[in-house]
C-alpha cells in the first residue's frame, strides 16, 4: 500500500463536506506532477486529507476506491481523477507548524513543495504524522 496527501481549501470542499458525502471524485487537478501522483493511486491507499490556506492541518484520512480515470470536469484526456472515500477524522489535527518543525520531515513534499496538490507521503512521514495526531 502507498500512501499520499491532497490538498483542499476548507471553505471550498472541508473535510466535513467530504463525511457528509461518503465519497467523492478527486478532480479539478491541473498540475503535471499531481496528475501523476492520482495516476499512481491504487485500490486500497490511504490518503491524508489537509486543509490548506486556512487552518493549514491534516484533519483526517481518506481510501482510494477507484483508480485513476478521466476527469470529468474536462474533455481534455490529459487530466485524471480518482474517488475518494473518508475512513476517520484523527484524534489531533496534524499541524503545518508542527510539521514543518519536525525535523524528521524536513523531506516531506508537504514541506518541500508547498503547493502541490496530490503527493506522495513515504512510510516514515505516515507513522509520524499519526504519532503527531495521537493516533
Amino acid at each position: 500500500m502507498n500512501y499520499w496527501l491532497v490538498k483542499s481549501e476548507p471553505t471550498t470542499y472541508s473535510w466535513d463536506d467530504f463525511v457528509k458525502e461518503g465519497k467523492t471524485c478527486w478532480s479539478g487537478i491541473r498540475n503535471y506532477a499531481a496528475r501523476l501522483h492520482l495516476r499512481n493511486m491504487k485500490i486500497g491507499d490511504e490518503v491524508f486529507f489537509y486543509h490548506s490556506n486556512e487552518g493549514t492541518d491534516i484533519v483526517g484520512i481518506a481510501k482510494v476506491i477507484k483508480e485513476h480515470y478521466q476527469d470529468p470536469t474536462t474533455d481534455d484526456d490529459r487530466w485524471s481523477a480518482v474517488d475518494l472515500k473518508p475512513l476517520r477524522k484523527l484524534r489531533n489535527p496534524a499541524t503545518l507548524d508542527a510539521i514543518k518543525k519536525d525535523k524528521r520531515l524536513a523531506n516531506m513534499a508537504l514541506v518541500r513543495i508547498g503547493r502541490l496538490s496530490t503527493q506522495p507521503v513515504t512510510d516514515a512521514e505516515w507513522k509520524i504524522i499519526l504519532q503527531m495526531a495521537g493516533e
